[in-house]
């Protein structure tokens, strides 16, 4: 599964508010309720699920990069959120470094080989130093999402 297949433009937050991990996976969250991705109700669930598995271990991977994720059974299909912040979050990084790229994804519960098949593909990515400054420097969330996609098929 490519990160272009879960990403709407929608879903794609080009300067997050967030100063720490946690407001980051509320606002990207936040945002996952507003496009439709994940309902209202269980928004609480959620994110609580996404923070505990957080809280075992930081997601910051290092390089600028978070990928806070988990596993529910209130989903159906994948589905993700992308942040960007331009003056960095603290991530509690492996690298101490704060976080500027942040993308959130959840997996339906049971779905183990499509989760981690979905995190390699992800770190992959980011970690391609040209596609993370086409991020940073693109204008918008129509930009980031076509970078997202190009990509994606390489």
């Amino acid at each position: 599964m490519d990160l272009g297949d879960i990403l709407s433009k929608e879903q794609i937050v080009t300067d997050l508010r967030a100063t720490n991990r946690w407001e980051a996976i509320d606002e990207l969250i936040a945002i996952l309720v507003a496009t439709g991705k994940i309902q209202a109700e269980h928004l609480e669930a959620i994110s609580a699920v996404v923070k505990k598995r957080e809280s075992s271990m930081s997601t910051g991977i290092g390089f600028g990069i978070g990928i806070p994720h988990a596993s529910t059974d209130l989903i159906q299909e994948v589905v993700g959120a992308f942040g960007r912040s331009k003056k960095g979050v603290n991530f509690d990084a492996l690298d101490n470094q704060p976080v500027s790229l942040v993308m959130l994804f959840l997996v339906p519960q049971g779905q183990f080989q499509k989760h981690l098949h979905t995190l390699a593909n992800i770190a992959k990515l980011l970690h391609k130093k040209e596609f993370r400054q086409a991020l940073e420097e693109a204008p918008d969330a129509e930009t980031m999402l076509g970078i997202i996609k190009e990509h994606g098929k390489k």
